[in-house]
């Protein structure tokens, strides 16, 4: 039996600082943030994004138990390297849907180790947590899924405009900011959608670091057909390196990095 993406479960957020759910991690990460990153995967996300290439960490309590301590523990052998190499991502799923336990880890990793700390997010959620929250965060990597509400809706079954909302935030915070944006075929990589993108992006000034423009894939179809969802892309192709390459054009037009 195939499940349809509107039937999944959109639980609530989790609110608790002792403890979280970890859907997985990786400790030699080099595209989640600068450098080298150890990276901690939380479990639960509110979006369902049609080319979402982690459907297994939509569901908050499949992941399993973590607390700081053990978080901490985690990152004691490799805390000497991160400091000069890289440091932390808080990724998911959604972090935001844990904000009270991630803020927690990240805090105490700042308190005990100095690294660098980032937070991999579609900025959804923020309303939840006040200003201080972020004041162990050195890096804010948003992920814009689309620029015009109607197609971003389309695309991940939310509003965007919390997640506009939450850039400006970060603007008024002056925390540094990446910029992510997928470009998939036929959905998110009309021209004149992308030069809107672009002039938003450009809006936000120096705060904006880069953006990451990341071409879509079909790496994540198995994880679909084994959770026995149905998944709208799977004839979608990928973009062609130079389909990418005029797109990035786009954003360095404005005077934006693009990677």
């Amino acid at each position: 039996m195939t499940v349809s993406i509107h039937e999944t479960h959109l639980q609530d957020v989790h609110n608790t600082s002792t403890h979280g759910y970890l859907h997985s991690m990786e400790s030699g990460a080099a595209v989640d943030g600068p450098g080298m990153r150890f990276v901690f995967f939380m479990a639960g996300c509110l979006f369902r994004c049609l080319y979402c290439h982690n459907p297994d960490t939509w569901k908050l309590h499949n992941g399993t138990y973590i607390d700081v301590d053990m978080v901490l523990k985690e990152l004691k052998g490799y805390s000497g390297f991160l400091k000069f190499a890289g440091g932390v991502t808080f990724s998911g799923g959604e972090p935001l849907m844990q904000a009270e336990f991630v803020g927690e880890a990240a805090r105490a990793i700042k308190e005990q180790y100095g690294l660098h700390i980032a937070l991999d997010t579609q900025g959804f959620l923020h309303t939840n947590v006040d200003d201080s929250w972020f004041d162990a965060f050195d890096l804010i990597m948003l992920d814009i899924k689309h620029i015009d509400p109607v197609k971003y809706k389309e695309l991940t079954y939310q509003d965007l405009q919390p997640t506009l909302d939450f850039a400006e935030r970060m603007v008024r915070l002056k925390k540094d900011m990446r910029i992510r944006y997928v470009l998939v075929p036929d959905w998110s990589d009309d021209k004149a959608d992308i030069e809107k993108m672009a002039d938003y992006v450009a809006s936000l000034g120096d705060v904006v670091e880069m953006v990451e423009l990341l071409p879509f894939h079909q790496m994540g179809m198995d994880k679909w057909d084994k959770l026995g969802m149905e998944y709208k892309l799977r004839d979608l192709r990928t973009p062609t390196p130079q389909e990418a390459e005029a797109a990035r054009d786009i954003f360095r037009s404005r005077g934006i990095q693009t990677t």
